[in-house]
């Protein structure tokens, strides 16, 4: 019997990397999880623990060695062509520098358009324009940011705008990695908290990768922790942060003077 929620399946994933002495890295070793439609699942760890290379594998940023994924029921990893695009436009992905996933010389409504014009081409002029001002309001900017440019506006408006890059062609998935390190404290706050209502607005599924306990505790409904390209320890959000059973992660949390875990807001309640 399969689980109708399942939404990404992944299984054994590998990913090295060559070294200048001939050698090789393995970023990403032997990582299997399920991700569930509607839930966030964090992947948490420290600098250096290979979860940025997951995020981009299962971005189809970059190639896999070994391993499978299947993505809405399809192999994700071997998709090519019409089917391969059809899968794309409900994987989304969000990035951590706010200054780089735009394109400077680019205008606000041409970058938040364009995967409108890849995955939907044949939408008119009208329908085009609506899609792009919805996704700009769900983000808490508005019709007179559609002619700017990334550089007049500050970091945390630009992650606004690459999350409604990302939320335009309403997909089903995001892929957030690092959302709010780039950011001021109150900043990255401030996204935390959009990124949760625009969850519940569109019934998003998150894979959130970070290295920071404070961040996920504030999204996660999962948690998954990474050392050396392993996960170490998976579990509810609200078990992995008050009863770590890992060394590894009785450390981070450790760490954590303070973790903002208020009951009946964060930790999927």
């Amino acid at each position: 019997m399969t689980n109708a929620s399942l939404l990404l399946h992944a299984q054994g994933l590998v990913k090295n990397f060559a070294l200048p002495d001939g050698g090789k890295i393995r970023a990403v070793d032997g990582v299997s999880f399920d991700l569930n439609a509607g839930e966030t699942l964090a992947v948490v760890g420290e600098s250096g623990s290979g979860k940025t290379t997951l995020a981009r594998i299962l971005a189809r940023i970059e190639p896999i060695d070994e391993g499978e994924a299947t993505f809405l029921g399809a192999d994700w990893l071997r998709a090519r062509g019409g089917a391969l695009r059809r899968l794309r436009r409900q994987m989304q992905m969000v990035f951590q520098d706010p200054y780089g996933s735009l394109d400077p010389l680019q205008r606000v409504d041409s970058a938040i358009g364009e995967p409108l014009a890849i995955h939907e081409p044949s939408l008119r002029g009208a329908e085009r324009a609506t899609r792009i001002l919805e996704a700009l309001e769900a983000v808490g900017l508005g019709r007179e940011a559609l002619s700017r440019y990334p550089h007049e506006f500050s970091g945390g408006q630009r992650q606004r705008l690459a999350i409604a890059r990302a939320l335009v062609l309403r997909p089903q998935l995001v892929i957030a990695d690092e959302p709010v390190s780039a950011l001021d404290p109150s900043i990255g706050a401030q996204i935390l908290e959009l990124l949760g209502r625009l969850q519940r607005q569109f019934g998003l599924t998150y894979l959130l990768i970070s290295h920071s306990f404070p961040v996920v505790a504030q999204l996660a409904t999962r948690i998954a922790v990474m050392r050396e390209g392993k996960i170490v320890e998976m579990g509810a959000a609200a078990d992995v942060l008050q009863h770590p059973a890992h060394p590894y992660t009785r450390a981070l949390v450790a760490a954590v003077p303070e973790l903002p875990v208020a009951p009946g807001r964060f930790l999927g309640a």
